[in-house]
């Protein structure tokens, strides 16, 4: 089948399964496990005032792409197999595909953000993510798509490559969960460490595309896609397909424990330069990360885990396990963008969305990943994503 290539436009596309390395002090706190039969959001108490919505009606456009992205996931029929869903199964797949649809007509049916308003005010109830403790604190980071400069041949320097999927990777045809190897008797065993699959030469002839720089593999390790600038200028896409279930351990924690970075400055600029200074230490630290992913070509995305194109600043990654795929998302909280000097600052930021995606490092109610899209601005701001919020989802009435 012939690969295809294509021009860059000013689509921007996300990763699944996105594992944020920039991670701040703290952290911890927020990798809140729930208890037993608890889930990651719980109706808005009574006593506590609705968020201001009217915000959607400037962001109409694409959330009009998100919600289509999210309708189409909700389509298919594997999708039915995740609801019903929250206490006491209160959402259900219809009432989650109603939600969505009927957000949808409000997107392009209201008149003012005043008719927006009141229409979500009369049709909608407002859930909030338990957050931290349960206390409804949130921390947001963020994930992009890079653009690196690769070829789809090894040589000159292109010399560091990324893989595709192994034919033994062994996942639940039900969740797509990794299971592991399978063995020569039939078996299912872990899955090579990232040390192993290196070390012991487990993915040759697996080379998808070669990179011109080890940094830049880590990267896209690291974000779960990349868009490769050939060296005709083409733009090869790759997605996420798979890892090897080992979990993930952030390598800029490491540098930090032992002192090499200051934790206050941690960023990805400030690792690439790191390891720009210090070349050899990519062999010794990387490895210390045993998560590997794997890739795919991956035109017309890549794919949040529903399987759907994502939307920058419109589509979001959470612990699939105690969040609603696919769901309306309001997130209220402070992301950094570029002033008029082109210095990154931190504004107050209010934004509708739709959890379409999984945080690769995330398992907790009070972790979210927000998309911040394709490039090499889009990845700056991603990189210093470390800000607390909330996040309040929307449900029909009935």
């Amino acid at each position: 089948m012939p690969r295809r290539h294509l021009v860059l436009a000013p689509l921007l596309f996300a990763a699944s399964c996105a594992q944020p390395e920039v991670q701040p002090e703290g952290l911890t706190a927020y990798d809140y496990e729930l208890a037993d039969g608890q889930y990651g959001i719980e109706r808005l108490p009574y006593d506590q005032p609705w968020p201001d919505f009217s915000i959607g009606w400037q962001q109409r456009e694409e959330l009009i792409e998100a919600t289509r992205a999210s309708l189409a996931y909700l389509g298919k029929p594997s999708s039915k197999g995740f609801f019903p869903a929250g206490p006491h199964d209160e959402i259900t797949h219809d009432r989650m595909v109603r939600s969505v649809t009927r957000f949808g007509e409000v997107l392009e049916t209201a008149t003012s953000a005043e008719n927006m308003l009141a229409t979500l005010n009369d049709e909608f109830d407002v859930w909030i993510a338990r957050g931290r403790s349960s206390t409804g604190d949130v921390f947001f980071t963020g994930y992009g798509t890079p653009i690196l400069d690769g070829s789809l041949e090894q040589g000159g320097e292109y010399q560091f490559p990324l893989y595709s999927r192994p034919d033994d990777l062994v996942t639940d045809p039900t969740d797509g969960q990794i299971l592991g190897r399978m063995t020569s008797d039939g078996g299912v065993v872990p899955y090579y460490t990232a040390a192993e699959l290196r070390d012991n030469h487990h993915l040759d002839g697996l080379e998808l595309v070669w990179l011109a720089h080890p940094y830049d593999a880590f990267t896209a390790q690291v974000q779960g896609s990349a868009v490769i600038r050939l060296p005709n200028n083409e733009l090869f896409e790759i997605g996420y397909h798979g890892k090897n279930g080992h979990e993930y351990t952030s390598i800029g924690k490491i540098l930090i424990e032992e002192g090499k970075i200051e934790a206050s400055k941690l960023s990805q600029p400030t690792l690439r330069a790191y390891f720009d200074n210090n070349p050899s230490e990519i062999d010794r630290v990387i490895p210390m990360n045993e998560s590997f992913v794997f890739f795919q070509e991956s035109a017309g995305g890549p794919y949040g885990c529903l399987g759907q194109p994502v939307t920058a600043m419109h589509s979001i990654a959470t612990d699939k396990d105690v969040f609603p795929r696919a769901a309306l998302v309001y997130v209220e909280t402070r992301l950094p963008d570029f002033d008029p000097n082109g210095q990154l600052v931190q504004r107050p930021t209010r934004f509708f969305a739709l959890d379409q995606d999984r945080g690769g490092a995330i398992r907790s109610a009070g972790r979210c990943d927000v998309f911040m899209g394709l490039g090499d601005a889009a990845m700056a701001r991603a990189g210093h994503v470390s800000s607390r919020g909330r996040m309040y989802y929307l449900f029909l009435k009935y």
